[in-house]
């Protein structure tokens, strides 16, 4: 194997977060920011990329690091390796309520495609990438424009997604269509499109946009019920618009009802 061998556990409901104990010399990498605490012994680095490749020179790591910038995430990642004696470990925290994935890139034929957002962390030696959309409608209408991020190697990564998740095995030909914001991610082999919703009142009025993503199997499809953007969509709605008050949510007096209970002081 060329990614080190970890294991792990999942740990929480809502707020979760996954703890990987390290042999000695074992090295796992995540996203800037999502660091949660670690054994003393533990040393922890800034790098380039991913680093999973070592020899590939200066420019070569320059490269995969700019790569990074299509999909919205820093040049930089935090590696973490054991240089104790025994073992230790490291945790890292989710970004916002849903659930930590677990995905074996060797039970995906060494590649897994997700969203821009889904990475956590992952075995030192799983390359971090990105994968192009070939199909325009898919890159303008997709929810994720023409580019998500694939993951590939040999070891264990671990992907974020938001509320509650599905995981859906298509047989050959078997169709799935959802929102696009929904989707965490898909193994290689699933076909990945955009398909007009159609309808005037639809288009109209319904409420959901204009168009589905259709997966197509044979494959593996992981779905989340609460997109991040939704969920931002949701708290920017119920924002005070002025004067930094509440809105009466629940109350038939409102305003008034924040008067009462001493949210506004004069």
């Amino acid at each position: 194997m060329n990614a080190h061998e970890i294991d792990y556990e999942i740990i929480g409901e809502e707020m979760q977060y996954v703890e990987i104990e390290l042999d000695p010399q074992e090295g796992v990498i995540a996203e800037a920011g999502s660091f949660m605490m670690m054994n003393d012994g533990i040393k922890m680095e800034t790098i380039f990329g991913d680093g999973s490749q070592k020899d590939q020179g200066v420019l070569g790591k320059i490269f995969g690091a700019g790569k990074r910038i299509l999909t919205g995430e820093s040049l930089f990642m935090t590696a973490f390796y054991n240089q104790a004696v025994g073992k230790k470990k490291v945790s890292f925290a989710s970004p916002y309520p849903g659930k930590i994935i677990p995905i074996d890139l060797m039970q995906y034929g060494g590649k897994f495609i997700c969203q821009k957002d889904a990475f956590l962390c992952a075995a030192k030696g799983v390359s971090v990438g990105i994968e192009f959309s070939k199909r325009l409608g898919r890159g303008f209408f997709g929810g994720e424009g023409f580019i998500m991020q694939k993951l590939e190697g040999d070891g264990m990564t671990f992907v974020h997604a938001g509320g509650t998740t599905a995981r859906k095995e298509l047989q050959p030909g078997e169709k799935l269509k959802v929102d696009t914001g929904c989707i965490v991610g898909f193994s290689q082999t699933i076909d990945y499109d955009i398909e007009f919703v159609g309808g005037i009142k639809n288009t109209i009025f319904g409420g959901e946009g204009l168009f589905f993503a259709t997966l197509t199997g044979p494959g593996v499809v992981y779905i989340q019920s609460l997109p991040f953007s939704r969920l931002a969509d949701r708290i920017i709605a119920s924002a005070p618009k002025t004067g930094g008050n509440r809105k009466g949510e629940g109350s038939i007096l409102g305003g008034i009802g924040d008067l009462l209970d001493g949210d506004n002081r004069f």
